[in-house]
């Protein structure tokens, strides 16, 4: 019998030491056994590796940065989709998503189908809203504040100590150990993200993360916990092994019941010492670590693209424990003419 085929189109096609979900989203989506794909990739930059990866991705198409605003994006899209008839899009990138949930009713009506926060999802758990978030849902948040100036760490310093988390409203967090490493960081940050700045307690303890997925009604599903085992200089997890964790799992559930969470997420949660969890962030996407998942059995990708269209996906109910994931670099040889074509056409 004859499977279905799919044209997703999948953002996120960066695989540098932060890397983007895009790659390991499509390779999910490759592994799916209730389709087929053809994959769109959607790429901001030239030299975004996933590009030139011809088994992965078939096709590639630059799209305007989110500051180019949702009209322009929209006009974009539908472009691609007069050559490619689009089923679903999936976005991996925080700083995309206000746009494509902006124009996802729109997107819809020319048949392109997405699986995105609420407004009010995105905006609540968002790193400035985070303390707030926390105690609405009595969920265990380090104090954080937010500030616009640099002059202001300083009032705040004997509240939240040394060392500090100065961390960027989008991407970057860094450890501050004094009020001149605070201000640097506050000034690098700013200038690359903009304001405000979130200033957080530092929790001393082991990093732990949960990816999973909500159907918008309260329920659970899929769900992946994974301890870090070797983390960059960025702070991003370079391997990781999936947990049997019962604490973290009740969390993720209480989670994804109390906001009725609709589409991808990843808890950055920090376990102190005496077993205590805190929730560091929420990122309201599928993680660039989302291999994991789909390794030891949870189909993240797959489970998204069907809620996108409509369908009900079972739940998963286990998933593989002591499997690693260990991320490594390798050097692809492109000719010269396809990143030529792709710079100026737009197009490989």
């Amino acid at each position: 019998m004859s499977r279905p085929i799919y044209t997703i189109a999948v953002t996120g096609l960066n695989a540098i030491d932060s890397p983007g979900p895009g790659v390991a989203v499509i390779r999910g989506l490759r592994e799916a056994a209730s389709f087929d794909v053809r994959i769109i990739g959607l790429a901001y930059e030239s030299l975004e590796p996933g590009i030139y990866m011809h088994d992965l991705v078939d096709i590639t198409y630059l799209i305007p940065y989110p500051t180019a605003g949702a009209d322009a994006l929209l006009e974009r899209l539908l472009y691609i989709n007069s050559h490619e008839k689009l089923d679903i899009i999936i976005p991996n990138f925080d700083a995309e998503l206000y746009s494509f949930m902006k124009l996802e009713a729109k997107l819809r009506d020319s048949g392109i189908h997405m699986f995105l926060p609420t407004f009010q999802q995105f905006e609540e758990r968002h790193k400035v809203n985070l303390s707030t978030f926390g105690k609405k849902y009595g969920i265990d948040v380090p104090e954080g504040i937010a500030v616009s100036d640099s002059s202001e760490i300083h009032k705040h310093a004997d509240k939240l100590d040394f060392p500090m988390m100065i961390k960027g409203k989008w991407y970057d967090a860094y450890v501050a150990y004094n009020i001149e490493q605070a201000r640097t960081y506050f000034n690098k940050i700013a200038a690359k993200w903009g304001l405000p700045v979130i200033l957080q307690k530092f929790v001393h303890g082991t990093e732990y993360n949960v990816t999973g997925l909500g159907d918008g009604e309260g329920n659970v599903i899929a769900a992946v916990p994974m301890r870090k085992q070797f983390i960059t200089d960025k702070g991003k997890a370079w391997a990781g092994i999936s947990i049997d964790d019962k604490k973290l799992l009740e969390l993720t559930t209480r989670f994804v019941s109390a906001t009725k969470w609709r589409g991808g997420f990843e808890l950055e949660m920090m376990k102190s010492g005496d077993g205590k969890y805190f929730l560091m962030e929420i990122n309201p996407r599928i993680p660039a670590w989302v291999y994991l998942a789909v390794g030891v059995g949870q189909n993240i990708p797959e489970a998204l693209a069907l809620l996108a269209l409509g369908q009900k996906p079972e739940p998963y109910k286990t998933f593989d424990v002591g499997k690693l994931f260990i991320r490594y670099s390798w050097d692809m040889i492109v000719d010269r003419s396809e990143f030529e074509n792709f710079s100026v056409k737009g197009e490989l």
